[in-house]
């Protein structure tokens, strides 16, 4: 049996989907990876890992009517190239453009990950609203295979999908996000420090990085004792990420840009709380290894980043975009340690029970052998 997972970038692959696909390999699939951008890998160290991998020529921001014409002959291409028993469909469009040239070149089985609605279901400009209109058939057509699971993060994506009526509610499945191998996380004691405060993700407006800095600002302005770690990569592609020129300025000492930090693990061993103040997420990895980590939370309470924590237990829940009451939620974390280390505790339990990577795998297992049992 052979899987076709598309992404559109071969980083994002590594990062949120590569330990399933291993052990799909080790149950008996040949696993092939079509990517539209390398980000920072290497495409050998994907390839010694067991997987054939083809670049698909895809812009993830890109709206040049000729690349998407080029993009979508491109996949229907690979389709018909590897005529694939499955094809596990990640981020946008690979699930667009996919789940319709799925059904164009008969591919028994669809798998569609839903990884957030995003900045598309966030913002209500006029242009946006627009866009949206002209998407509700294509996400009907891309949600139509008849043998098709449509995987999503969180409860509040279902029903905002149901309520624009592309999706039948019998093609859901809820996996609590892309899985973290608790092993990594061992440090969970808190560091004999000054509190340091980590926020890691893109340095994109939906992560809300801006409420970051003002809250960062804020306390610190207040006296408050604390030091404030920015780690993420500058997203250029992305309209909203932050420029260079902005950048420059953040880096006062106090709040510290660190830039792409690939062990997480060592990260958060040296942070005493995690903080994601974004506008809507689909379940954020960064505050699921913030649980395993055994770290507390700060984040908005909107969709995904609210279904990280149990509120008031394992975490404190924000209003979107409120400076102020995210300010006074890290100043509670900061001048309440026992507090903060309780909640820390809380978190890990929540990441043993949710967002164990071997829970993850097995979901997605149970998955590919279903929609296959359904063409035998």
């Amino acid at each position: 049996m052979k899987i076709l997972i598309l992404v559109n970038s071969l980083s994002y692959f590594v990062s949120h989907r590569m330990p399933i696909a291993q052990i799909s390999i080790s149950k008996g699939y040949e696993v092939v990876i079509g990517y539209g951008e390398l980000g920072d890998i290497d495409p050998g160290f994907v390839e010694k890992k067991g997987f054939k991998i083809f670049f698909v020529p895809m812009n993830r921001g890109g709206t040049n009517l000729f690349e998407e014409i080029k993009t979508i002959y491109s996949i229907w291409h690979l389709f018909r190239e590897i005529r694939p028993n499955i094809v596990h469909l990640v981020t946008i469009k690979p699930y667009l453009y996919g789940g319709i040239i799925a059904r164009l070149t008969n591919v028994p089985a669809v798998v569609s990950a839903i990884a957030g609605l995003g900045s598309l279901f966030i913002q209500q400009d006029l242009n946006t609203r627009f866009l949206r209109a002209l998407l509700y058939p294509v996400y009907r057509l891309a949600f139509a295979h008849p043998n098709q699971r449509v995987i999503v993060q969180n409860k509040s994506d279902i029903e905002t999908l149901i309520s624009w009526g592309v999706i039948e509610s019998k093609k859901f499945c809820l996996i609590n996000g892309s899985g973290v191998n608790l092993d990594k996380f061992t440090q969970l004691n808190e560091p004999v420090s000054i509190p340091t405060i980590s926020f890691v993700g893109r340095l994109i407006k939906e992560k809300g990085v801006n409420e970051f800095i003002a809250a960062a600002h804020y306390l610190l302005k207040k006296g408050i004792k604390a030091r404030f770690w920015l780690v993420g990569d500058i997203d250029l592609k992305n309209p909203s990420g932050l420029k260079k020129n902005e950048i420059k300025k953040i880096d006062d000492g106090n709040i510290k840009l660190l830039g792409y930090h690939k062990d997480i693990a060592n990260l958060y061993a040296k942070s005493h709380i995690v903080c994601l103040p974004s506008y809507r997420e689909g379940l954020p990895k960064a505050l699921a290894e913030a649980a395993a980590a055994s770290r507390a939370i700060v984040t908005s309470d909107v969709p995904g980043c609210r279904d990280s924590i149990i509120p008031n237990i394992s975490g404190l829940l924000t209003p979107v975009k409120n400076v102020k009451k995210l300010a006074d939620n890290l100043q509670w974390l900061i001048e309440n340690p026992s507090k903060r280390i309780a909640m820390g505790k809380a978190g890990r339990k929540l990441a043993e029970k949710k967002f164990d990577i071997n829970i993850i795998i097995h979901d997605h297992l149970k998955i590919y052998q279903e929609l296959i049992n359904n063409t035998l």
